[in-house]
């Protein structure tokens, strides 16, 4: 397990030279640090949990309620930051192209 940019648990499932899906990680009552990607984009999947999800680009902004069966993608240069409004865990997979390193 390591700590990503955010606050947020990321164990690593899997990673090919072209991807990586990670198994991501926030503790009840926690809010992620907002941050903004450079180089990757990510497909998330919510699988146990209640949260909200916040994302701004250039041309929009949102806020999200996650839930298990939430798929949602974080283009490069979109800021983000999550929260997990919950007494669970909220986690979610997360696909990245390139690899997450």
């Amino acid at each position: 397990m390591v700590t990503a940019p955010d606050g947020s648990e990321i164990r690593e499932l899997v990673a090919t030279s072209r991807g990586s899906m990670v198994h991501c990680t926030l503790q009840p009552g926690k809010t992620s640090l907002a941050v903004a990607h450079r180089t990757v984009d990510e497909v998330w999947h919510f699988i146990s949990g209640v949260g909200q999800v916040w994302r701004k680009n250039d041309d929009d902004e949102s806020v999200v309620d996650a839930e298990p069966g939430l798929s949602l993608s974080i283009e490069v240069g979109t800021h983000f930051q999550f929260r997990n409004t919950g007494d669970e865990n909220l986690c979610f997979i997360i696909t990245t192209i390139p690899p997450w390193s």
